[in-house]
């Protein structure tokens, strides 16, 4: 897996509001944040953790850092990942929400130039039970186990994840790849992570209406991936013509002239009958549908 508990976590942003919360939390947890960038705010300390002005400081005095987690405006987003980029960082985690869309092109051009794994913007971030927390997952939802959860949405992915734990399956991982127009990594990506990881046994997408990447993704797991799948796509009775907000899900396939058909519930729901995916009604369906995953693989 790509994170751990020996991962070197560095938290960019670590005095703005997300950075102020949920940096001490993911302390806790045990995340091991060597240290935070504020501009301006260089040689204090929060929280224990050392603060610098810059990366490139922070490097040349605590060492090699394998993540950065960017809780930064969003309009200061794109300069902060590039610098983390200069500065070899090659895992970035954006939990800020509105990042503009030519900010993001810009930065995933240079990911892909540079083999860099972006996840977000607007993303609940990463959380591997039991090893290590990069965003806002509540740890209490979560337990070490076989079911790799990788989401579109962030409340509605603890939900799913606490379904899971108490009906008596852990996570291997929970990824949320971020709720803006556009994102970094994508389903297609982390299905294969995890495709390829041996502490996934099963993995449970959780997409919603607006939007192609679940019809991509049903496509991508008829096409490559072995291991089982189970899906639950949100939004079901919301209604067709307002383009709504993340809350609701953004019909994004209008904007991008699209088929009217594309990012409708029933063209996710066809497209993961087509690669035989079971797809839950509800979230509470899910554990029943990982159940009987388990036991074919078994």
């Amino acid at each position: 897996m790509l994170f751990s508990a020996a991962s070197r976590v560095l938290i960019q942003g670590i005095t703005d509001p997300l950075g102020k919360v949920y940096a001490p939390l993911m302390q806790q947890y045990g995340t091991q944040i060597v240290a935070g960038v504020a501009s301006g705010q260089g040689d204090t300390n929060f929280h224990g953790i050392p603060v610098f002005d810059l990366v490139e400081q922070a490097i040349a005095t605590v060492g090699q850092v394998d993540t950065t987690v960017i809780c930064g405006h969003p309009y200061m987003v794109l300069d902060a990942a590039l610098e983390a980029i200069a500065a070899g960082i090659r895992h970035l985690v954006l939990l800020t929400d509105g990042v503009p869309p030519l900010d993001m092109v810009r930065l995933l051009r240079k990911a892909e130039a540079t083999e860099t794994l972006v996840v977000g913007p607007n993303s609940p971030g990463i959380i591997v039970p039991g090893e290590i927390l990069l965003g806002t997952h509540p740890p209490d939802f979560y337990a070490p186990g076989p079911v790799g959860l990788i989401s579109r949405s962030g409340t509605l992915t603890y939900e799913v994840a606490l379904q899971l734990t108490q009906a008596g399956f852990g996570q291997s991982i929970a990824v949320g790849i971020g709720g803006d127009r556009i994102v970094g990594s994508s389903f297609q990506q982390w299905l294969q992570i995890l495709e390829e990881d041996e502490a996934t046994q099963v993995i449970v997408l959780v997409g919603e209406i607006g939007g192609d990447s679940e019809e991509n993704a049903a496509r991508y797991i008829a096409e490559a991936i072995d291991k089982p799948v189970v899906a639950y796509i949100a939004g079901r009775t919301a209604p067709l013509e307002p383009v709504m907000g993340h809350a609701g899900a953004i019909i994004a396939a209008l904007v991008a002239d699209l088929s009217t058909e594309i990012g409708t519930f029933e063209s996710k729901l066809a497209a993961f009958k087509a690669a035989q995916v079971p797809v839950a009604d509800r979230p509470s369906q899910i554990p029943d549908l990982v159940k009987k995953a388990l036991q074919k693989v078994s």
